[in-house]
């Protein structure tokens, strides 16, 4: 029997419809993303020079052990940092021809699809920047040059969404460490891109966008929340330590136009605390999952991590900035890194589009960040985070049950302890296993008749 060519064409079109059609969405309630319908946990690493500085053999390397370690978003630019229009790929390619946006290097841009490619066969989304900052403004780092204006940045936009289109596994950001300065075309200039970006893709409801900032006190929001093509607000924390970013996320969750927020860059395992070594030392595993639990806690739909050594790929002869301390493929198994698949599996281990940033949960909720309790629940679960286990008390009816039944989560081995079943009627005090720098816990308390399993 021949083949009924009209049900071939017609397999292949549903096909092609399906690929272009909107692999990421936002929750229905505007909190979080979705993927295919259902939830999806952002957990991403800053691997911003990964298209330009790895091989095809590293990138997969590469892409296949943070795949194992549960990360689920890899973050890269296009037009990397690090002297990214003049200095080749491993190939000996530039991305662009005379540093022209208008002329994209298709030889270049081959070895980003691979990348691209290689990342969805693990099932990882690529947070792909079309650009670093540095190439719409240089400002008092970064080697630019500044080749953007309104036109050929849509120009580009449009190019690259024209090209990936078709790509199930990529959610675009502009931006790249940058603010748009007054009385400048800044923000025309990334408007312009976005614009382009949702024409070459056909339309805004095809794409998910958002922006990667300098720090600052409102994200992104601060210049693009309105717009239509900004989908979810982002936040650059710098690479302090205790910075307050909750009380920024919590704004950001509060804006009365509803958008997910994230923060996607704080501080930096194995990085200087605030760019000074000497004077602050060196951030540690127990930096980096601060700032994971108080972000989420405080309302964030995911969040990033990030190395220092993995960041800009260090390896032998190599430009580096800021004293990185290890090679990239020894800094992919810090215990840092190792430590966020026990992040994913908490989140995950409860309904999260239903989870809602909540301080009345707990008493002691207006503690600083170095000793924070930040709480968060569902309708019949919640979690609070002691950043230094500190005790602290629950407040009765802030989830459904009349029986509770509550465990220790340790955010370093992902093991739990229990922590005893209470009633829903009074205040309830709770003491963590440990406490002290580096004794961080989270407790988790469900309505006893769910029978949820421990994560």
């Amino acid at each position: 029997m021949k083949p009924n060519k009209l049900l071939i064409v017609a397999v292949l079109l549903c096909a092609l419809s399906h690929a272009r059609a909107q692999h990421y969405t936002i929750s229905d309630n505007k909190r979080y993303l979705l993927k295919e319908g259902k939830p999806f946990f952002w957990l991403g690493d800053t691997a911003w020079e990964l298209f330009h500085r790895l091989d095809r053999a590293d990138a997969d390397y590469y892409l296949q052990k943070r795949a194992e370690q549960g990360f689920t978003v890899i973050q890269a630019v296009a037009l990397a940092e690090f002297d990214g229009l003049a200095e080749p790929n491993p190939y000996g390619e530039k991305p662009l021809i005379n540093n022209d946006p208008t002329q994209p290097n298709e030889n270049y841009f081959r070895h980003v699809d691979y990348i691209i490619d290689k990342a969805a066969a693990y099932g990882l989304t690529i947070a792909f920047l079309p650009t670093w900052g540095d190439k719409v403004f240089k400002s008092t780092w970064g080697k630019g040059p500044e080749i953007f204006n309104e036109s050929n940045a849509r120009t580009y936009g449009k190019w690259l969404a024209m090209r990936y289109k078709t790509r199930p596994n990529i959610i675009w950001v502009l931006g790249g460490d940058r603010q748009p300065r007054k009385d400048s075309r800044d923000v025309e200039i990334w408007r312009a891109m976005a614009a382009g970006i949702a024409e070459g893709a056909g339309g805004n409801d095809k794409v998910l966008m958002s922006y990667h900032p300098q720090p600052n006190k409102e994200g992104s929001s601060e210049w693009f929340h309105d717009d239509e093509w900004f989908d979810f607000n982002m936040f650059q924390t710098g690479h302090c330590r205790d910075t307050p970013v909750y009380d920024n996320i919590r704004r950001s969750y509060n804006r009365t136009l509803v958008k997910p927020v994230i923060d996607a860059e704080p501080i930096y395992e194995d990085h200087p605390v605030c760019f000074n070594a000497k004077e602050n030392g060196i951030s540690s595993a127990y930096d980096v999952r601060k700032s994971a639990y108080l972000d989420l806690f405080a309302g964030a739909f995911g969040h990033t991590y990030g190395c220092h050594d993995i960041w800009q790929m260090y390896s032998p002869n190599r430009e580096a900035v800021n004293g990185p301390h290890f090679f990239w493929q020894q800094a992919l198994d810090l215990p840092g890194a190792l430590e966020m698949k026990h992040v994913r599996k908490l989140m995950e281990s409860r309904p999260i589009t239903e989870r809602v940033p909540d301080q009345s949960v707990v008493v002691e909720n207006a503690l600083p960040a170095a000793e924070r309790i930040q709480a968060t629940r569902g309708k019949d679960y919640l979690f609070v985070y002691t950043a230094a286990g500190k005790p602290f008390s629950v407040n009765p009816g802030k989830i459904s049950g009349t029986q509770l039944e509550a465990f220790w989560f340790d955010p370093r081995s992902g093991k739990v302890r229990d922590a005893g079943k209470f009633d829903n009627k009074s205040v309830s005090k709770f003491v963590p296993p440990t406490s002290g720098y580096g004794h961080d816990w989270v407790l988790v308390v469900d309505d006893a008749s769910k029978n949820y399993k421990k994560p």
